[in-house]
């Protein structure tokens, strides 16, 4: 098993266990000598931090979706500066709890944002550094949204049909590059959820 400088994200939408299954995953591989860091996105940094209350706080009701999505940007190209880059050249194994995935869903179409777009920002904010495997813990909109007991944020507040296109979303990119991507089906049990993710991990770890 070789996930020594991999870089794993666990991505889905609102409500599916992406951070409970973030979790799950790393006391596993810890307890099979990998050397794990867990960072969120936006987040994990002071910086990130910040940006991360803006986007989310129900009261920046006037944000444009290009605003919205170049600040998820801006807080990205700080974690992975500050924090991914330097726990890759330690060889550790990365999981981030989201990452461009969730931009290529949340904000694709948005103000005439396009795939194109998107990447093309991506690029610059990741130094070209993707993701060696991507998780999508897929799930129907109304289930995923019964689990959400806390108040909502900016973006959980949108309409259920902006939910229902961010989950296609969510599938469409992983229909599209196979190879990279593995779509689990999140509603079950959670230890039942991550012993697929476990399984299709340590697959991938070969």
């Amino acid at each position: 098993m070789n996930l020594r400088g991999k870089f794993i994200v666990l991505d889905g939408g609102e409500g599916c266990g992406k951070s409970t299954q973030t979790e799950l995953l790393r006391d596993a591989l810890t307890k099979r000598g990998v050397d794990v860091l867990v960072v969120r996105d936006p987040g994990a940094t002071h910086i990130g931090e910040q940006i991360r209350e803006v986007l989310l706080n129900p009261g920046q009701s006037e944000m444009n979706m290009r605003c919205e999505m170049l600040l998820y940007m801006a807080a990205r190209a700080q974690l992975m500066s500050q924090v991914i880059f330097p726990a890759l050249a330690e060889q550790k194994c990365v999981l981030c709890d989201r990452f461009v995935s969730s931009t290529l869903s949340y904000q694709l179409g948005g103000d005439g944002l396009t795939s194109q777009d998107i990447k093309a920002v991506a690029e610059v904010a990741i130094k070209g550094r993707w993701p060696d495997l991507l998780v999508f813990l897929d799930m129907p909109r109304e289930k995923s949204h019964e689990r959400l007991k806390r108040p909502k944020d900016r973006i959980e507040r949108r309409p259920m049909e902006y939910h229902d296109q961010v989950r296609q979303n969510y599938l469409d990119q992983a229909a599209a590059d196979p190879k990279r991507h593995r779509v689990i089906d999140g509603g079950r049990d959670a230890q039942a959820v991550h012993a697929d993710i476990l399984a299709a991990v340590l697959e991938f770890a070969g």
